[in-house]
């Protein structure tokens, strides 16, 4: 699977794992090592989304996405051990390598494929 930036025809991410479960959600990437793996979180409907980096021992970058998934917030360089509430309700999180945003130039507003 992929993530794609379709405003900006560039691709984001090609390791991607989903969680849509509880238990995926809240383990995410903890005790994880740094690497090419994304996570998009998915959740029922549109809230405002909560993450915390416990055990990520890394930065990473993190983009919030409403239900047409177009980019409604964004993270970056979200440090270990520190926590996030989306600004925006979002129906999807995605969780990328550090620099994944700056790298592919994805800003608020450009719409997401996966």
């Amino acid at each position: 699977m992929m993530i794609k930036n379709i405003t900006r025809n560039l691709l984001i991410s090609d390791n991607v794992k989903f969680c849509g479960d509880i238990f995926s959600k809240v383990t995410g990437l903890m005790l994880s090592r740094r690497g090419k793996l994304s996570l998009i979180l998915t959740f029922k409907r549109e809230e405002k989304i909560s993450l915390h980096m416990f055990f990520v021992f890394y930065p990473i970058d993190v983009l919030f996405l409403d239900k047409k998934k177009i980019v409604v917030d964004i993270k970056e360089n979200f440090k270990p051990f520190s926590f996030y509430t989306s600004r925006k309700r979002s129906k999807y999180a995605i969780e990328l390598p550090l620099a994944a945003i700056k790298n592919t130039n994805t800003r608020i507003g450009d719409k997401i494929s996966f």
